[in-house]
């Protein structure tokens, strides 16, 4: 049994060779050539492969299904601590919005909000160690909120009561659909480049701020 933990193999000439009984996590194959070899009962995806040429090889009762394992070096408390943090950093979020929503609006909270959450997802690229991307997560998550609030606050306003509720559930749908579109989009762009994703995030955050801003203001509208 072979375990491969965060190695990434980059223009690496494979020959002869036989991976068997092997269990990866983040493990990544670019740009290589593997010649005569066989992989057998492995749980090497072809996303792996990214750019990678196979000559005369052989793949035989590749493992299905998730095959991490929670041990000493992969702990399940880290995971949900690091999630319990990132949610814990949504309530000062929550508080802003709440106190300001009415005093600077709704626009300039979801556009400043957006705008600052693209700029805090660009510098994830600088990130070097573990604490540094928690601690930019909890900002994320803390700048993003508050233009989810305000974006909830401004879909109910801007449609008249005969309409709101159509309006408020095609918003939310198209939001699950760009959900899952964008987690299709980082899950094959990432296995390439981490910059791609990171800057295509920032990129629409920031875009998106700035349209938000253009929608009516609807602070001193009496809902009809």
């Amino acid at each position: 049994m072979m375990k491969f933990k965060a190695v990434t193999f980059e223009d690496t000439l494979f020959k002869y060779c036989s991976f068997e009984d092997v269990t990866s996590l983040n493990t990544y194959f670019r740009n290589c050539t593997f010649v005569q070899t066989s992989f057998f009962n492995t749980d090497l995806e072809p996303y792996k492969y990214a750019g990678s040429e196979f000559i005369n090889c052989t793949f035989q009762h590749n493992k299905t299904g998730c095959q991490i394992s929670f041990d000493d070096d992969y702990s399940a408390y880290w995971i949900y601590f690091v999630n319990f943090l990132g949610t814990l950093a949504v309530l000062p979020g929550n508080i802003v919005s709440a106190l300001l929503m009415d005093r600077i609006g709704r626009l300039t909270m979801l556009g400043g909000s957006m705008i600052l959450s693209g700029i805090s997802c660009f510098f994830l690229w600088f990130g070097t160690s573990e604490s540094m991307m928690i601690g930019m997560l909890c900002l994320y998550n803390g700048l993003t909120i508050s233009a989810w609030n305000s974006l909830d606050v401004i879909t109910v306003e801007l449609y008249p009561t005969d309409r709101r509720a159509t309006g408020f559930g095609f918003l939310n749908a198209l939001c699950k659909a760009a959900a899952v579109l964008g987690n299709l989009m980082f899950g094959s762009l990432v296995v390439i480049t981490k910059s791609i994703p990171i800057l295509l995030a920032s990129t629409v955050l920031v875009c998106g701020g700035l349209v938000g801003l253009r929608l009516p203001d609807t602070r001193t509208q009496v809902l009809m």
